[in-house]
């Protein structure tokens, strides 16, 4: 059992409309969750699969960390699916820096946070303090280093061309990222 806490204000979204999102979580990943929505602790229990228990905490914790709950079951796809949290606290020095990165990671009208999207093929979300990724190892390591590069002071224009030339490689790899649309 591992226990797992998530912020109060995303309680609500854990459990879904008359427990709904909980249910196909226990389902899909083949555990049980028990959560005390009196201080945001989760309690997963692995009660199928091993293998799929492991992802259980890590979908709770994307959930936590402003994914929807069918972004988070994503990380169940594939064995190699990953959710990476980059911490843009630690890269402020006070309060108006910490809204000035943020500011520069989602970009005017959210074009950045999108273009990290479009061109990697990782979801991303900005929740708090925190940018969470979910994708395959390739897609979240240049979310990473995009955001990395922008707390960093880098000019737009220069993570742009970064991730033009990460979907490129991506792409010539024979790993085209195709959304599924239906």
């Amino acid at each position: 059992m591992q226990h797992v806490k998530i912020p109060q204000d995303r309680i609500g979204v854990l459990i879904g409309e008359g427990g709904e999102t909980m249910r196909e979580i226990e389902a899909e990943a083949e555990v049980r969750l028990d959560i005390d929505s009196e201080n945001g602790s989760v309690a997963v229990d692995t009660v199928g699969d091993p293998v799929l228990g492991l992802k259980g905490p890590e979908i709770v914790r994307a959930i936590g960390r402003g994914f929807a709950p069918e972004d988070a079951l994503r990380l169940l796809e594939d064995d190699m699916m990953l959710f990476d949290v980059v911490d843009i606290d630690a890269a402020a020095r006070n309060k108006n820096d910490m809204k000035r990165k943020k500011g520069r990671l989602i970009g005017e009208g959210g074009r950045t946070r999108e273009l990290m999207e479009e061109l990697t093929g990782a979801d991303v979300v900005i929740y708090g303090s925190t940018l969470g990724i979910i994708g395959a190892p390739q897609e979240v390591d240049a979310v990473r280093s995009a955001a990395e590069m922008l707390l960093d002071g880098a000019p737009h224009g220069a993570v742009y061309s970064f991730l033009e030339e990460k979907h490129n490689e991506m792409k010539h790899k024979g790993m085209e990222y195709h959304r599924f649309s239906g």
